[in-house]
């Protein structure tokens, strides 16, 4: 098997995987990475903690959440209107007028979308205002609460957006949730690319929950396989649009994928970013640096459980993330799988240091 990655992203991406609702997605990355390792198992809080062994004992960790933002359904109006509460972090000014997808008890998906009023019935200075969550609803054409409740749609139902995976160009692609799904890609065809290759340590893929909400999937895993020297395989956000320069540049789209040195969850080891970018001067491996700034990622729960790791973060830069529509370049993916399996064969160093 050669797993093409820009099919398995289309495969993730238009997986339905709120956090807390990562079943879907938890069993495709089973189905293809079931083959390329020792052992599969699945923890209380749902992460998918894969094992490939090595010749020794200590732990490289590859971590890629498995959840995307998305929302419970918080309330149903008498008329049939839904209600919202956010799982992760949203800015409502992206949100109006955007398809949503619901799925319902029993496991059929309902579409709708994120109500907006026209300007032709709203006041100047109403059109000025941004959006609060709190205000907004979502109309699936529903009459009453009990049609909501033939729907099999209920208060603590998960909804995400509403979009399909597009191939705009040979090197773009659009689609939702590319934040984590690309690192769950980068993870699958790492694992993929190593099936032949003997491991000095033991490589441990863990497919995490709930990343979007505070961590919570990797600082369990972390506490179970006690890694030594771990990644978080991630989707950043790119931000080379107009308006935006200097230092608020954070990452770019283009450039291969952008190594982590602070955010607000960690200080990356320098020894793992020193291996990254010898690792990608070796073997020609376009990246670049992701300059400190805001966000967070699984590295900062795994770095700090039990005797603690060295951390570091490769990232996707994608346009847009945190909203209904991403936007990344596949050679970037693919820039990122050549570094992190260069990374994993070049481990060994760090454990021997």
């Amino acid at each position: 098997m050669t797993i093409n990655s820009v099919d398995l992203l289309q495969r993730l991406s238009e997986t339905f995987g709120p956090s807390g609702f990562e079943d879907e997605v938890r069993d495709i990355v089973i189905d293809v990475v079931k083959p390329l390792v020792d052992e599969v198992r699945t923890d209380r809080l749902g992460n998918l903690i894969c094992t490939r062994r090595g010749k020794r004992d200590e732990v490289v960790l590859l971590d890629a959440h498995m959840d995307e933002v998305g929302f419970l359904i918080s309330y149903i109006e008498d008329s049939g209107f839904l209600r919202l509460s956010p799982l992760g972090g949203w800015d409502a000014r992206v949100l109006p007028a955007h398809a949503v997808t619901i799925r319902a008890a029993n496991g059929n998906r309902v579409r709708g979308v994120i109500g907006s009023l026209p300007p032709h019935v709203t006041s100047e200075n109403e059109r000025g205002k941004a959006h609060k969550l709190e205000d907004l609803f979502v109309d699936i054409g529903a009459r009453s609460r009990a049609d909501v409740e033939e729907m099999g749609i209920a208060v603590g139902s998960g909804c995400v957006p509403g979009y399909a995976f597009e191939r705009l160009a040979d090197d773009l692609v659009i689609g939702k949730a590319f934040d984590d799904r690309a690192g769950c890609t980068i993870a699958a065809c790492t694992l993929d690319a190593l099936r032949d290759h003997e491991l000095d340590s033991t490589l441990v893929c863990a497919f995490t929950t709930s990343e979007e909400v505070g961590l919570r999937g990797a600082q369990t895993v972390a506490n179970q396989v006690a890694p030594h020297i771990a990644l978080a395989l991630e989707c950043t956000t790119a931000v080379d649009v107009p308006g935006v320069s200097g230092a608020r540049k954070l990452a770019v789209m283009g450039q291969g994928p952008a190594l982590t040195l602070a955010d607000r969850s960690i200080l990356a080891s320098r020894e793992v970013v020193a291996l990254l970018e010898s690792t990608a001067a070796k073997e020609s491996i376009p990246y670049h640096l992701k300059l400190p700034g805001g966000g967070g990622t699984d590295a900062g729960a795994i770095q700090t459980a039990g005797a603690g790791a060295l951390v570091g973060v490769v990232a996707v830069p994608a346009r847009y993330i945190h909203a209904p529509v991403s936007m990344l370049r596949p050679s970037d993916l693919d820039a990122a799988v050549r570094l992190t399996t260069g990374f994993v064969r070049n481990a060994g160093a760090l454990l021997t240091s």
